[in-house]
């Protein structure tokens, strides 16, 4: 991660459970078999709680996060968070394609269907593998060079605002699945006591949906 003053813990936690699902995902759909269809409408709403996490995420980049960096970056750049905006456009059609697919094969048995979301579903991976890559090496060395600890606090109070209870219950899990127990434990010390708790009233069952939907992956 780039250096400097403002603390992108959370902004990899979420970069992590990213990579990590379309792995899931792309795995799932090699060898999940064609006729079980429980096990892919389990996917298929599984993919919602993806898709819904990343909408959310690069919405509050588009509307909170790049406007202020347009605000206060040079113009040597802007043409990086256009970039940013460019590239989540081009991927809200890969995640549409994959939803269709394997809604599709949660109503039947379709096995040129399941090839065709394979590939589609290597091409969400990719293109957004290459999209976290260029903001992590790029948009927050922005990032790190033009805000304040001040501004960076004014962008996460925006960000709360926009948050809910239920949100948040859907989210802590999915973000620290997977994650090293001593990693979560500093987390939990610096974001405070109620994600704990959330975490510990919501992992159980998050891990069982997990282990039923993808347990071919």
């Amino acid at each position: 991660a780039p250096e400097g003053p403002i603390d992108m813990k959370m902004m990899f936690l979420i970069h992590h459970a990213f990579r990590r699902d379309l792995d899931a995902f792309a795995a799932a759909v090699r060898g999940t078999p064609v006729d079980d269809r429980r096990t892919w409408r389990l996917l298929a709403d599984r993919w919602q709680v993806f898709a819904e996490a990343l909408h959310e995420h690069h919405t509050t980049e588009d509307d909170l996060i790049w406007p202020e960096l347009r605000r206060l970056a040079p113009p040597e750049d802007l043409a990086t968070l256009e970039a940013m905006e460019a590239e989540h456009g081009e991927i809200d059609p890969l995640l549409a394609s994959c939803a269709a697919g394997l809604r599709r094969l949660a109503q039947r048995a379709d096995e040129d269907a399941r090839a065709a979301l394979a590939v589609r579903m290597s091409a969400t991976r990719e293109s957004l593998r290459r999209h976290l890559a260029h903001e992590e090496g790029d948009a927050i060395a922005i990032i790190q060079r033009v805000v304040t600890p001040e501004d960076w606090a004014v962008i996460e109070q925006a960000i709360d605002r926009r948050g809910s209870l239920r949100g948040a219950l859907r989210l802590v899990p999915w973000i620290a699945h997977e994650v090293p127990r001593d990693v979560l434990d500093r987390v939990f010390a610096e974001v405070g006591g109620p994600f704990r708790l959330m975490w510990v009233l919501t992992r159980g069952g998050f891990a069982r949906r997990e282990a039923a939907a993808f347990q071919h992956a």
